[in-house]
C-alpha cells in the first residue's frame, strides 16, 4: 500500500536537529492553539490530530530514529510504500500491524500506521497526547496582567491593601495584596492562581500587578533615591541655618552650610527607598526665595547691607 509521507518536523515548525525541549516547547505551543477545546475553527481538529501524531514520533528517541532512518530528502506528500522486510514485503519492520495494537489504532495516520504498527494514545476528540492517559494536553491557564497605581508612601513603607478587580473567569473579586517595601516602578506582584482557569485540571495561570507610582507633592524617585526641594532665605542661604525638612520616615533637621547656593543638593543619607539590605539617599535641593515684600525695618537693614557689601555677584560671575 502507498500512502504519503508526513514531514513531522515541517508539521511541528521545528529544524530536523532540533532536541527534545525545542519540540516539546513548539508542540505545547501550537498544541494550545489548536486544542478543540479552545478553537472552533474548521480544520483545528483535525490540525490537532497531526501535531499530536508528530509530536508522539518526534518525543521519543527510538521512534523519531525510526523516522529519520528514511532520509531527510523526503518531501512531504510524496508516496511512501513502507519498508521492505527480509522477504520483499512491504511493511512495518518494527513490529506490529498496521492499524493493529496500541490504544486507539486506526486514528493515526497511515503513514504512521505503515511506520509503527498503529501504536498510540488516543483522547476523546480522536487526537493523541504525548502526556499520556487518553487526554488532551494539560494547558496551564494564561497569565494576566493588570497595572495598578500606588502612592509613594505605601511603597515606600509597604502596605496590605484590597484591590477591586475583574478575575481570570470574568468574575469581580477582591484581593487583599501585599505591597512590598520599596516597591518601585514597573514592578510586578504575583497572585498566584488568580490568572485564567487551566484546561484538563491543571493549575491555572497567574495574576501579575504591574505597579506604577502615584506623583508625590514634594518627592520624586530616581532607583532607589529620593530628591526633593527646601526653600530658604537669603539670610540662612547667608549665614548658614538648620531647616527642617520632610521625609518620609516625617520631618529631619538639616544642616544648610553658610554660603549656600541656590541649586546646590544635600544629601541626607538613608532616607531614600529600601532597597535589598540598605537604603537609597534623600537629595535636597535648595532653593533660595526672596520675600514678596519686606516691612520698614527689613528694607533698612537690606539697604544697610546693599552700601556695607562689596559683594558684586555679577562681577563674580564673570571671573568664575
Amino acid at each position: 500500500m502507498s500512502v504519503s509521507y508526513k514531514d513531522y518536523y515541517k508539521t511541528l515548525n521545528v529544524d530536523r536537529k532540533a532536541d527534545g525541549d525545542t519540540i516539546q516547547k513548539a508542540f505545547r505551543k501550537l498544541a494550545r492553539k489548536y486544542h478543540p477545546d479552545v478553537n472552533q475553527e474548521p480544520g483545528a481538529e483535525e490540525k490537532f490530530k497531526e501535531l499530536n501524531e508528530a509530536y508522539e514520533v518526534l518525543k521519543d528517541p527510538e521512534k523519531r530514529a525510526r523516522y529519520d532512518s528514511l532520509g531527510a530528502n523526503w518531501q512531504s506528500g510524496d508516496p511512501f510504500a513502507g519498508f521492505r522486510n527480509a522477504h520483499g514485503r512491504s511493511g512495518n519492520p518494527f513490529g506490529g500491524n498496521p492499524g493493529a495494537g496500541g490504544f486507539g489504532g486506526g486514528n493515526f495516520s497511515d503513514f504512521f500506521e505503515t511506520l509503527f504498527g498503529g501504536a498510540g494514545f488516543g483522547d476523546a476528540h480522536g487526537g493523541y497526547s504525548p502526556f499520556g492517559g487518553g487526554k488532551p494536553p494539560p494547558q496551564k491557564g494564561e497569565d494576566l496582567q493588570v497595572n495598578i497605581t500606588i502612592n509613594l508612601a505605601d511603597a515606600y513603607h509597604g502596605a496590605t491593601r484590597t484591590l477591586n478587580l475583574t478575575s481570570g473567569d470574568g468574575q469581580k473579586k477582591s484581593y487583599q495584596i501585599k505591597i512590598p517595601a520599596g516597591a518601585t516602578e514597573g514592578m510586578k506582584i504575583r497572585l498566584s492562581g488568580q490568572g485564567k482557569v487551566g484546561l484538563n485540571g491543571v493549575p491555572n495561570g497567574d495574576l501579575f500587578l504591574k505597579v506604577s507610582l502615584e506623583k508625590h507633592p514634594l518627592f520624586t524617585v530616581d532607583g532607589k533615591n529620593l530628591n526633593a526641594t527646601a526653600n530658604i532665605a537669603p539670610w540662612e542661604a547667608a549665614l548658614g541655618a538648620k531647616i527642617e525638612v520632610p521625609t518620609l520616615d516625617g520631618m529631619v533637621t538639616m544642616t544648610v552650610p553658610a554660603g549656600a547656593q541656590t541649586g546646590q543638593k544635600m544629601r541626607l543619607k538613608g532616607k531614600g527607598f529600601p532597597h535589598k539590605q540598605n537604603r537609597g539617599d534623600l537629595y535636597v535641593t535648595l532653593n533660595l526665595v526672596m520675600p514678596d515684600s519686606l516691612t520698614d525695618a527689613e528694607k533698612k537693614l537690606f539697604e544697610k547691607l546693599a552700601k556695607t557689601s562689596r559683594f558684586n555677584p555679577r562681577q563674580d560671575a564673570s571671573s568664575s
